[in-house]
């Protein structure tokens, strides 16, 4: 009697270990590029929202500037300008009264102090910021990194004398600040810093020179 052998066709144990092994080691893989492009895709979120609010601030201090005016105790509308310090008198919050407002960068952020005048017939400003808002957050600049340039009515024309040699012009020359600004809301790790460059003119001060 003739009995037929039964073969099973299968994996042997190696086989299986190989098989669990290439696929924990894909597994991994797909984790591990998964969590680096979730990284990557907040990373550059966070990087859009804060660039976005960065612009929004400088928007803001950009109007405030452009509304420079003489203050409501006669002098004159730039009260200081440094390379990183600007202070101005301006209605910034459209309510007939030209706030003191000081321009400046603390602790990564872009800060306004604010002072209203008191008093009737004389009015003054008292010394020190009131109140401070933030305009911008995560900024780098470095010391050699000037926030502020300061341009002349001959701006552009003549670049010889321009940006302004604040420590030897007289602050009436004045006519146009820039303000330049680093962002990185994390200088620890890549992409490289952000930049921001606006140019914003003194309106009344301009207006001045078109009527003299």
């Amino acid at each position: 009697m003739i009995t037929k052998s039964k073969f099973f066709l299968g994996l042997s144990l190696v086989e299986v270990m190989v098989a669990i092994s290439i696929f924990t080691i894909c597994i991994a893989g797909f984790s591990l590029l998964f969590v680096k492009s979730m990284k990557s895709n907040s990373y550059i979120l966070e990087k859009g929202q804060n660039s976005l609010a960065v612009s929004r601030g400088t928007t803001n201090m950009v109007e405030f500037i452009r509304k420079a005016k003489q203050g409501d105790n006669g002098n004159y509308a730039i009260v200081t300008a440094e390379e990183n310090n600007l202070v101005i008198y301006a209605d910034y919050d459209s309510d007939g009264i030209a706030e003191r407002l000081h321009f400046y960068l603390e602790d990564q952020k872009i800060k306004m102090g604010i002072v209203k005048p008191t008093g009737t017939v004389t009015k003054t400003y008292q010394s020190g910021d009131q109140e401070i808002k933030i305009l911008a957050d995560h900024i780098v600049n470095k010391e050699e990194d000037k926030l502020f340039n300061y341009y002349n009515r001959d701006y552009p024309a003549d670049l010889i004398n321009n940006p302004i040699n604040i420590a030897t012009s007289d602050i009436s020359n004045i006519r146009m600040v820039e303000i330049f600004l680093k962002i990185n809301i994390d200088p620890n790790r890549g992409p490289e810093n952000d930049e921001m460059r606006s140019f914003v003119e003194f309106r009344n001060l301009n207006d001045y020179d078109r009527i003299r």
